[in-house]
């Protein structure tokens, strides 16, 4: 059999989009690093997607502590290529221009995900350049609002609770920080599947994270964790060493041979070690942006088995307010942006 040669064109493969994007947009930036005054509005050029991107009007976008962290010079402050900068990961909003008519993701489509910041600008302006692979459709029963909050912080849980600890029935994990963006997500994919979830938070949160699936919840300002827990199996460490010692106290807390997860980085240099001494597994975690996993996510949200607590939201100009409330750390759930209209 003989196949005929397929022709080559020099012709772009048409994208295909909704409306026309303006040449400019409105978005937040800051052109040091530094409190969070140095966060401002500004004009900047609406980007270009090449290949497999989707270019996105993004409606809300989270805030997250690696916005705070990398704004005030730490985070992912050191890949910053050049100033000013745009910063954030997580959004919500509508596909604008799709590479081609069959995509998965045509225009017109409502989308989560996250964005590479800071290889590409991130999520704090009126239109985002997103990469295929990072978004899901957004879950029907949640505004752009509610999903803004949900990506970085719920692709968090999911790999530390799912993929790193393999919750199962029966298990015994501690949560520390569990009132927070991620540990509220981590506390309720634990509980879906079957494990039992001692959580550390203040005492005012105690009744929501019953609510969330917790089956102990130690007030950490009157009670040391340590004094009251044993024979963990996992211990999911939103904190580390910065605050009374909580990383080397957690490693005690373990069985023989428990796993031990420290998710801020920079937070406990000597975990390792540590947690060889006690005989006892040890790992870090950095997020994936998956979103195969943010659609399964979405099925859970839209299901009423997991839900994302939204504690405030500012507008796009206000975003300097929204990391100093951030900073301040009392926040229950996630803080989260809106852009612009649905």
């Amino acid at each position: 059999m003989r196949f005929r040669p397929l022709r080559s064109s020099t012709k772009e493969t048409p994208t295909v989009t909704v409306a026309d994007p303006p040449a400019r947009m409105r978005a937040v930036v800051f052109d040091e690093t530094g409190a969070p005054d140095v966060l401002h509005s500004s004009s900047v050029p609406v980007p270009s997607p090449v290949i497999s991107e989707l270019l996105v009007r993004v409606v809300a976008a989270g805030v997250n502590p690696i916005d705070a962290k990398t704004r005030a010079g730490r985070g992912v402050a050191q890949a910053i290529s050049q100033y000013p900068t745009v910063p954030g990961f997580d959004f919500s909003g509508i596909v604008v221009s799709s590479p081609y008519e069959a995509h998965a993701f045509p225009a017109g489509t409502e989308v989560y995900g996250m964005l590479p910041y800071p290889r590409s600008g991130g999520s704090y302006a009126e239109y985002a350049v997103v990469p295929t692979l990072s978004v899901a459709r957004k879950p029907a029963s949640l505004s752009h609002v509610e999903a803004a909050g949900v990506p970085l912080a719920a692709l968090t849980a999911w790999g530390l609770v799912v993929e790193t600890a393999h919750a199962h029935e029966g298990q015994r994990v501690l949560i520390h920080a569990g009132s927070g963006g991620v540990g509220h997500f981590a506390v309720q994919f634990a509980a879906y599947f079957g494990a039992h979830v001692t959580v550390t938070a203040s005492g005012r949160n105690a009744p929501w994270l019953r609510e969330l699936g917790a089956s102990v919840v130690i007030d950490y300002t009157t009670t040391r964790f340590d004094e009251v827990v044993t024979d963990m199996d996992v211990v999911i460490d939103l904190v580390g060493n910065v605050a009374a010692d909580t990383g080397s106290r957690s490693v005690k807390v373990l069985r023989p041979g428990g796993l031990y997860i420290l998710v801020p980085t920079g937070s406990w240099p000597g975990y390792a070690a540590a947690a060889d001494a006690a005989g006892v597994r040890a790992t870090s975690y950095k997020v994936v942006p998956d979103g195969s996993a943010l659609a399964t996510i979405g099925r859970l949200l839209d299901s009423g088995s997991v839900q994302v607590y939204i504690d405030k939201v500012f507008d796009l100009g206000d975003a300097a307010a929204a990391h100093a409330e951030l900073e301040a750390g009392h926040t229950r759930g996630k803080i989260v942006l809106r852009v612009s209209d649905d």
